[in-house]
């Protein structure tokens, strides 16, 4: 079967899983970004208004949320599995690898799992895939599933696709923003979408402590490899300085990997939570020519081709030699 074909028949699938099904479960992937959540609720609200029993699932350390995404209406929010799980159908969204979204009840026996994505290297992990890797959101596969089932396009769940689609295309910047992304946008902007007030939410309204933040991050940037490798450092003395905590980290990366000459940027942080690896590291891709998914899927984690991240113990030398390693091996 091609390509086109066995989406097609993996889309019919997923539509009739959820227009049969009574119960579901959702969720997404580990540090949650703008299409994580803005597909969890916008699939949320769909099967809701079509008299499903949904309940969406994230564990209480995602919360608080990245500061631009604490206007999204997700006080709901399971942070347990509820008692009737094992009856539920379970769908995860924007999720390239089951490991992705470590909670132990989604790898029990006998669950129907429902994987709705467009990351390039999703495993295929659900009994239902449906994978579009060309689709520049997994938000824009959930449009697609909404309209198949016959839900109404509500300005809520609009407004939550269009957080999606506006910061996985890096508002409207990114390799992936195609004619169907724009065509998406003035779709959803026509269903009742407040562009302006969306905007301001997203990115104007950033604390005074993430300036600070983003100040001391800026002032630790060092470049390698003839400066196409532009790395930072954010560390528990950056937060205690800036007043800061971790989630106030999101966005530092753009300045980095804006910087002329750099082909792959890294911001690398201290982890402020107890458990899992002490860093974290984000990695950009300016022009593509370096697969950053690749990258962290050595390393646990993963993403898009130039967008990724993932987990480690290694200390900051060790992560400065890998990632030069990995740009000095490119032409």
């Amino acid at each position: 079967m091609n390509p086109v074909a066995e989406r097609a028949a993996e889309l019919d699938r997923a539509v009739e899983e959820l227009r049969n099904g009574e119960r579901f479960l959702l969720t997404s992937h580990e540090g949650p970004d703008g299409d994580s959540l803005g597909s969890l609720l916008a699939m949320q609200r769909i099967l809701t208004q079509l008299g499903k029993d949904s309940v969406m699932f994230l564990p209480a350390k995602e919360f608080p949320l990245p500061v631009e995404y604490r206007f999204l209406p997700l006080t709901d929010v399971f942070h347990e599995p509820p008692v009737d799980v094992v009856d539920r159908v379970l769908v995860l969204l924007d999720c390239g690898n089951i490991d992705r979204m470590p909670a132990d009840f989604l790898r029990r026996d006998g669950a129907t799992m429902i994987n709705v994505d467009h990351h390039h290297d999703n495993t295929r992990f659900g009994d239902v895939n449906v994978v579009d890797t060309d689709a520049s959101c997994t938000a824009e596969i959930v449009l697609e599933i909404s309209k198949r089932l016959g839900a109404e396009l509500t300005p809520e769940i609009a407004s939550a696709l269009y957080v999606a689609l506006v910061t996985d295309t890096g508002r409207f910047s990114y390799e992936n923003t195609d004619a169907a992304a724009h065509r998406m946008a003035a779709e959803l902007i026509e269903a009742g979408v407040d562009v302006d007030d969306t905007y301001r939410r997203l990115y104007e309204r950033v604390p005074i402590e993430k300036l600070r933040l983003l100040a001391l991050a800026l002032d630790r940037i060092q470049r390698f490899e003839d400066n196409r490798l532009a790395v930072t450092y954010v560390g528990r003395e950056a937060y205690e300085r800036s007043g800061a905590d971790e989630v106030l980290v999101e966005g530092i990366i753009d300045f980095v990997r804006a910087l002329e000459g750099t082909r792959l940027a890294a911001v690398i942080r201290d982890r402020a939570d107890a458990g899992g690896a002490a860093r974290k590291v984000s990695l950009r891709s300016t022009d593509g020519s370096i697969d950053v998914s690749e990258i962290a899927r050595k390393h646990g984690g993963g993403g898009h081709r130039r967008a990724a991240g993932f987990g480690t113990d290694l200390p900051d030398e060790e992560l400065i030699e890998l990632l030069r390693a990995e740009v000095s091996s490119r032409p």
